[in-house]
């Protein structure tokens, strides 16, 4: 047979309930804060309506419709068929439209580390400060059509033989010029 020790428990304090309360609370409150200091802090998107087909390539370029406003909800800017070769705008951006579909429509919110960083953007008439350094940037967006740099290219080139079959380089019928394929617009 075995014998049980018996040991005595010690009666709680007064208080000692609450502080330890306090104690949990405050795990809680910290273990919290560092999870949020280390979150995933990447470019997200919300389908609005999904699109579909294939989604673009870093290399490709796009037309779309956008509005890109500030987390506070300023808008700083707006385009309507707007041409962006997706290599060239803001790492975000380009993320985010990667991972679009022709004929969707997203929102997309860009941390500031993959936007401008550290850097502030002004108006160039106004010299006013557009984006502010270190600002989250979302865009609603359109994702209207996308095509490679090789076949704009290859359409650019059909354009120009089209102009020399015709008369001449830069004229059409008539003598008017011949227009000329859109010109990438701005980044946002």
């Amino acid at each position: 047979m075995s014998e049980i020790t018996r040991v005595p428990l010690q009666p709680v304090a007064k208080g000692s309930v609450g502080k330890i309360w306090l104690g949990v609370i405050a795990a809680v409150v910290l273990g919290s804060g560092v999870a949020y200091g280390t979150r995933y802090k990447g470019v997200e998107i919300e389908t609005v309506k999904a699109g579909t087909g294939a989604s673009p390539t870093k290399s490709d370029v796009a037309l779309i419709n956008y509005v890109g406003r500030l987390a506070s909800g300023k808008e700083f800017d707006r385009g309507e068929k707007a041409v962006l070769p997706l290599e060239t705008v803001i790492p975000g951006f380009s993320e985010g439209l990667s991972k679009m579909q022709k004929g969707g429509k997203y929102v997309l919110e860009i941390p500031a580390e993959k936007a401008y960083g550290a850097e502030e953007k002004r108006n160039p008439q106004t010299g006013e400060v557009v984006i502010p350094a270190n600002s989250d940037l979302v865009f609603e967006i359109e994702l209207i059509d996308f095509k490679s740099a090789a076949e704009l290219e290859q359409q650019r080139m059909m354009l120009e033989q089209m102009q020399k079959m015709q008369g001449g380089a830069g004229a059409a019928p008539g003598g008017a010029p011949m227009p000329m394929p859109p010109m990438p617009a701005p980044q946002p």
